[in-house]
């Protein structure tokens, strides 16, 4: 699953502590054994195909039923463990300011936070859960809508107030998330200005680093108007106020056996009763 997960045997076999060519054979040994190839093979990456979606699809089930009986074995020792996956920005302005609740009301279950990329792809091998920010969700997953949003343009002070009306923005840089691509064309349609083309976009994996960027000077960021608040950054300042709803939303995912592990069970209910 994990070099479905990045493509590459190489990166695959590093999170597995093994050599690339020890899983490369057990890759061909698999294949051998299945009778049909998991994977097209392009240039340095693998991609997988139908046959291996398929066969994901059906271990999964698996996956979860190995997950809880390893929290049943471990469960003795009053130490249950819940493995999240989200993005740092969700974890550093939500979630780590109301966490001392959370193990005040559950002083058993402690949570393993995983803020790499592809938390969704991750479920049931890794993680047990994730706050993902999307547009949707796969149905087979059961997800529940934290929020909803608006796009805000967020620049600094001195940047804000040279800017007059969106034209103003063919001289500016834009900075965009990589997991919310589509956010600054939704702007743009809503606002009157689709065809509006920037002196430059600039792509961040960090929401953190886009707001840093944005305060000094280096881009106007596109971002939701809760990233503006949270971040309580007297350096940073909202371009224009129109009401555009952001398409991009935080869910809470995991795969519908997780739910029945008390751990996973008790922290989803805990995060939807305190509004995180």
């Amino acid at each position: 699953m994990q070099v479905a997960r990045t493509g590459s045997v190489k990166a695959a076999a590093e999170e597995l502590a093994l050599s690339a060519p020890a899983l490369s054979r057990r890759i061909q040994a698999l294949e051998r054994f299945l009778g049909y190839s998991l994977f097209e093979r392009k240039h340095q990456q693998l991609e997988i195909n139908q046959h291996g979606v398929a066969l994901l699809t059906e271990i999964a089930p698996a996956l979860d039923q190995l997950g809880a009986a390893i929290e049943v074995a471990t469960s003795g020792a009053r130490t249950l463990r819940v493995r999240l996956g989200m993005l740092p920005l969700f974890a550093s302005q939500r979630l780590f300011p109301r966490l001392g609740d959370f193990h005040h009301q559950h002083p058993d279950i402690h949570l393993d936070v995983d803020t790499s990329p592809n938390a969704v792809a991750r479920l049931g091998e890794g993680l047990d859960a994730a706050i993902v920010l999307a547009r949707e969700v796969d149905p087979s997953l059961y997800a529940r809508e934290l929020d909803r949003d608006e796009i805000y343009l967020i620049a600094s002070k001195p940047l804000v107030a040279a800017i007059r009306s969106p034209g103003d923005l063919v001289h500016q840089t834009v900075l965009i998330h990589r997991d919310m691509p589509s956010t600054f064309d939704v702007w743009k349609e809503a606002a009157g200005v689709p065809n509006l083309v920037p002196a430059a976009v600039d792509y961040y994996d960090s929401g953190a680093l886009m707001l840093e960027a944005a305060a000094q000077g280096l881009g106007i960021a596109v971002m939701h108007g809760g990233h503006l608040e949270h971040a309580q950054d007297s350096r940073l300042a909202r371009l224009f106020d129109q009401r555009i709803e952001s398409p991009y939303r935080y869910f809470f995912v995991c795969r519908p056996k997780a739910l029945e592990r008390r751990s996973v069970r008790a922290f989803h209910d805990w995060l939807i009763k305190a509004e995180i």
